[in-house]
């Protein structure tokens, strides 16, 4: 077997390589969104913080 058979994968490559594609976007758009969270979680705690300190 050769490289040119193995990333072929007797005619299913576009299946297998697809389906490793769509994978590794979910896991990049899964990423993304989740540093999006943690960012906005973290604003919210900092205006609360500063508002509590407001209060006291």
């Amino acid at each position: 077997m050769n490289w040119a058979e193995f990333f072929a994968m007797n005619g299913y490559a576009f299946y297998v390589w697809g389906s490793y594609g769509v994978a590794v976007a979910v896991f990049a758009v899964e990423v993304m969104l989740v540093r999006n969270r943690r960012k906005l979680a973290l604003r919210n705690l900092r205006l609360m913080r500063d508002e509590m300190g407001d209060q006291a």
